[in-house]
Formats: structure tokens, C-alpha cells, sequence
């Protein structure tokens, strides 16, 4: 154990998030970069890090449940025909190199490797950050994977093992618990399991306006849970699994507006219109 390190995040004179892009942690939650906290302008913190129920949640990361196999998302497997297990096959996520350190912007490469320490993908990751308004700011995460294989790479959810609803997998932003409204530019009910252009969540005293930035990530589903936790994310692999053929990319990109108090929902709508490509 050498102990976290961490960039923070700053506008101004407030400290907005802190980055932990080489944590110490144990094998089971399947150690990644995060950010958390993150805070509203106000000071408010949006996220939740290693909850008693859900120690692998690690605030605001890219996790996927599985790679050929290997669990990236942390703690138990699903196993068709079984349900969640306990498996020796958490990989970990690791940092490589800076390409870009300085205010507004965090660049770095890193490796995702399985437990037998082969390399899986290559990644390419990008932070920026900047004022929203009066009463916000808005961070934006990309990244880019490339199998680093000679073999087609088979993402998957439980879902696409039978899980019905469990699309998780790829960006996912861990909520404070508690009462939250929710509401999207999709039509109809529920949100969860569907496209959206935007979606926002809404807490006590705070808001998250979530935003797919680019076609690719429009074209993703999102994973809304409210129950027992909150919970937003954009699926790489909804109920059937994403292929990637050997060294051959993908690349997704979120914005999301961190927001003091409520927000309505023609202003989720505005910042969609602003900030997407």
C-alpha cells in the first residue's frame, strides 16, 4: 500500500472535485481512477465513495461488469443461471502516463488489466472542467479504449446474461442517497433503459444534468437507479454484448452540470443544446 494520489480540481479560489488517479485499494472493488468528492460551487458533495451496501462504487469512474471475462466494475460476477457471485476475477485499471496536466484540463493514458496482469485495453482519458453559470460548473469525461488484443473483446452487462434492467457498465456516477426527482428529454415514463439527449437528478439542495456530448454517446442507454441507491451511468452494453474487434476503438463522452439547487428542466435543456456536439 503506497497511499492515493490526487489531482484537485479548482475554479477560482473553490475546490470543485479531487481526481484520485492512482488509488490504494483492495483487488475486490477493482481498483480504478475516481472523482470524489465532487462538489457543487456551493460546497455541496454529489458523490458517494465505498458505501457500507456498495463498497465497489468509487464516486464517478468508468466501470464495466464485464471484459472478456475479467469483472472491471468490482465486487460479485453474474453468472447465468446462478446470480451474483464471488469470483477471483476483478481487473484494475492503471495509470501510465500524463499527457496533459494543468488548470481546466487532466489528460493521462492508462492500462486495464485483468488478474493475470495482461492488458486488455489501452485508454485514453480526458477531464475538463469549467464555470456553468452563476450557480454551476460542468465537468466533461472522455475516453477512449482500444483493444490491445489479437482477439475480438466481448463487453457485457448482466444483462446480456439475462439480468433484466442491469445494463450498468462504462460511465457511472455514484449520487448521495436520499429522495431525488428525475427527469429527461426522453418521452414517456421512465428513463431508465433508454436514450435520452439529457437527463438530470436532483437531490436535496443539488442537481446533476447528465449529457451524451457526442453521437456515439447519444446512442448509448442509460442506467437510472433511484432504489435503495442513486445511481446514473451510460451503458456500453445493454442487454447484448459490444463487440470490439482486435485493436480496433471506442470512444464515449459525458458532460454533466453540477448545479446548485433545483433546475428546470428548460435549462437541462439549454446546457444539452450548449455543450453537445
Amino acid at each position: 500500500m503506497t497511499g492515493d494520489a490526487v489531482e484537485v480540481l479548482r475554479l477560482g479560489d473553490r475546490t470543485v472535485a479531487e481526481y484520485t488517479w492512482r488509488p490504494d485499494l483492495p483487488a475486490s472493488v477493482a481498483p480504478r481512477p475516481y472523482l470524489h468528492p465532487v462538489r457543487t460551487l456551493g460546497g455541496t458533495t454529489v458523490t458517494e465513495l465505498m458505501p457500507a451496501s456498495h463498497r465497489h462504487h468509487l464516486g464517478v469512474s468508468v466501470a464495466v461488469a464485464e471484459v472478456d471475462g475479467a469483472n472491471f466494475w468490482g465486487g460479485r460476477t453474474f453468472v447465468p443461471g446462478h446470480g451474483p457471485a464471488w469470483l477471483d476475477n476483478q481487473g484494475s485499471q492503471e495509470h501510465l502516463r500524463w499527457l496533459r496536466r494543468r488548470p481546466g484540463q487532466l489528460r493521462h493514458t492508462l492500462h486495464w488489466n485483468s488478474i493475470d496482469g495482461s492488458t486488455l485495453f489501452f485508454e485514453r482519458r480526458d477531464l475538463s472542467w469549467w464555470p456553468a453559470g452563476p450557480d454551476a460548473w460542468a465537468l466533461d469525461f472522455s475516453f477512449d479504449l482500444i483493444n490491445m488484443t489479437d482477439r475480438e473483446l466481448a463487453i457485457r452487462s448482466p444483462a446480456a446474461h439475462g439480468r433484466t434492467g442491469a445494463g450498468y457498465g462504462g460511465f457511472f456516477w455514484r449520487a448521495p442517497s436520499g429522495e431525488c426527482r428525475v427527469a429527461a428529454s426522453a418521452d414517456g415514463g421512465t428513463v431508465h433503459g433508454q436514450r435520452a439527449r439529457w437527463l438530470s437528478v436532483a437531490g436535496n439542495g443539488w442537481t446533476l444534468v447528465f449529457l451524451g456530448a457526442d453521437e456515439a454517446t447519444r446512442g448509448d442507454r442509460w442506467f437510472v437507479r433511484t432504489r435503495d441507491y442513486v445511481g446514473v451511468g451510460s451503458s456500453l452494453a445493454w442487454d447484448e454484448p459490444l463487440l470490439l474487434a482486435p485493436h480496433a476503438e471506442l470512444g464515449r463522452r459525458i458532460v454533466t452540470v453540477i448545479a446548485d439547487g433545483d433546475l428546470p428542466p428548460g435549462r437541462a435543456a439549454a446546457y444539452a443544446d450548449e455543450y453537445s456536439a
